[in-house]
């Protein structure tokens, strides 16, 4: 008898490893094979087991539940328009580009624009990642090339942006700030494409694990901004 569970809380090949060592020790549960790309374990057992009873098999750090909870949840997220699900990312989009504007109004340079609308982009998003870092880190190894080589780079990523921000804010260090944001976004942004490219079902995770969006054009888009304004400013 075959059951496949979507198990959250993966990053690594170690806890791959963790996962399927821990299942097999159930004296019911013959094969067990993780999926890591897609956060999936396919269990093959002689009799039934309890999702209470996978849970205690597993360290607390994974959770697992069966595929057709996970199915339905993502059905109903399929069922909205792109628009209704991007719809907190254009919100947050709205707000720090009228702050930006506001705060830089008289008199009006679009350079000093740009660098508030830049702090306020990384201080806002690295907020959100702040939140559930360890779930971010989860997300974002999915997809991000330098954090699928090294899972760590997912937990210090948040400290990134938000020294960044402070950067653009202040002010301070701005050539370091800009070369920066061409380069960590330039390496993510490889990593959207393909996944774009490949037509994978990938959560975002630009706003950490707190809202739920998908990996479309939109999150392409929201880093080729932040990196075409960073050679903007080089140039000029």
């Amino acid at each position: 008898m075959k059951q496949t569970y979507s198990v959250s809380g993966m990053t690594c090949n170690g806890c791959k490893n963790s996962v399927e060592k821990a299942l097999l020790a159930l004296s019911d549960i013959n094969t067990a094979a993780v999926n890591l790309e897609k956060n999936e374990v396919e269990i093959y057992f002689n009799t039934p087991v309890s999702i209470p009873k996978l849970k205690a098999a597993l360290p607390e750090k994974f959770t697992i539940t069966k595929q057709e909870e996970v199915f339905d949840v993502a059905l109903n997220e399929n069922e909205k328009s792109e628009f209704q699900q991007l719809y907190p990312l254009f919100l947050i989009f709205a707000f720090i580009t009228t702050a930006s504007i506001l705060i830089n109004r008289d008199p009006w340079k679009t350079s000093e624009f740009m660098f508030t609308f830049m702090g306020l982009f990384y201080v806002v998003f690295s907020f959100f990642k702040f939140l559930d870092v360890k779930g971010f880190a989860s997300s974002f190894v999915m997809y991000d090339p330098l954090a699928k080589r090294l899972p760590n780079y997912g937990l210090v990523y948040p400290f990134i942006e938000l020294l960044l921000g402070f950067f653009f804010l202040m002010r301070f260090q701005l050539d370091l700030a800009l070369i920066s944001t061409i380069v960590i976004l330039g390496i993510t942004t490889i990593g959207v494409t393909k996944s774009l490219l490949s037509k994978q079902s990938i959560k975002c995770a630009c706003l950490g694990s707190v809202l739920n969006l998908p990996m479309t054009k939109a999150t392409f888009i929201e880093n080729t901004i932040m990196i075409a304004m960073a050679f903007f400013m080089i140039l000029n």
